[in-house]
């Protein structure tokens, strides 16, 4: 008889008590590496504000995957993500992409694309293409009426846009944080406009890039700004790999493109979601033991 109830009371207690790993009501975080709950929509426009004017490619989050497809139902965080040196915008596709996956609306800028382009001009083409999106939630009959999250601005790029990221940043306070790729040092100086940023950035690179070594351009970044930041860097990763293709002058690194694209989508919609969409659920994934221990991935942060 004892034996019985013994069994009936702890029977009830499974029911009535919540499992241990999951707090009561919520839920584990979604793998960002996979795409997000959005179809990838994208449109080529001309982007006119602050006194300049370019041609961009704007990925967002649609109804349907394609050109021109209608913008997804809310309000989304609008990142500007600048190219590498010689490097069409095409070249970020997948990326670009899957960050609207996650809900973010992502302006390339097609600019500066020559033999000797502006790091500084190209800085203020991406605030350019910030304040255009800002503009565009209050323009009757833009696609982005609407859409655009106004109070949650970031900035991306590659290599020469990675480092005009960080210049853009310092020109604008209404960009709450960074994260880029393999950012190259600049002229203006991408590491002196760092030790002025006070928001959060993340600087990702490969240990094996031949281009724009850590060393030489994403350490001194990453020891001149004040925290948070975070250099991760990708273990195999070559300077090109964070594109969807090569070109002429290309390094390579010992993992495959599609591995390095992977783990740059996850490591880009981490921190995004966290420090650009507010969403504390990524906050492990981004700072505590997952990154610190990942096996792909070296990790140096300070928040």
């Amino acid at each position: 008889m004892l034996r019985r109830l013994t069994v009936a009371v702890a029977a009830a207690l499974s029911l009535a008590l919540p499992a241990t790993g999951t707090p009561a009501g919520a839920s584990a975080p979604a793998d960002p590496s996979a795409p997000g709950r959005y179809a990838a929509g994208y449109v080529d426009a001309t982007v006119s504000a602050a006194g300049r004017s370019f041609s961009a490619r704007i990925t967002y989050p649609a109804t349907a995957a394609g050109n021109g497809q209608p913008v997804a139902a809310g309000r989304f965080p609008a990142i500007a993500f600048g190219h590498g040196f010689l490097q069409s915008v095409s070249k970020y596709s997948s990326t670009l992409s899957h960050l609207a996956t996650w809900g973010f609306i992502v302006v390339a800028p097609t600019s500066q694309g020559g033999l000797s382009p502006n790091h500084s001009a190209f800085a203020d083409d991406l605030n350019a293409a910030l304040t255009w999106t800002v503009a565009q939630d209050t323009t009757s009959g833009s696609r982005f009426a609407g859409h655009v999250d106004t109070a949650r601005l970031g900035l991306s790029g590659h290599s020469m846009g990675g480092g005009a990221s960080i210049l853009a940043a310092a020109r604008n306070p209404r960009v709450v944080t960074v994260a880029n790729l393999a950012a190259a040092e600049t002229n203006p100086s991408a590491v002196s406009a760092a030790a002025t940023l006070t928001i959060p950035v993340q600087l990702v690179s490969g240990d094996r890039d031949g281009i724009a070594p850590p060393a030489d351009h994403q350490r001194p970044i990453y020891a001149a700004k004040p925290p948070a930041k975070q250099l991760r860097t990708i273990k195999g990763g070559s300077h090109c790999g964070f594109m969807d293709s090569g070109s002429l002058f290309c390094d390579s690194g010992s993992i495959s493109r599609t591995v390095q694209l992977q783990l740059t989508r996850r490591l880009l919609t981490e921190w995004f979601l966290r420090h650009l969409a507010g969403d504390t659920g990524y906050d492990d994934a981004v700072w505590g033991d997952p990154a610190r221990t990942d096996p792909q991935v070296v990790f140096e942060g300070v928040r």
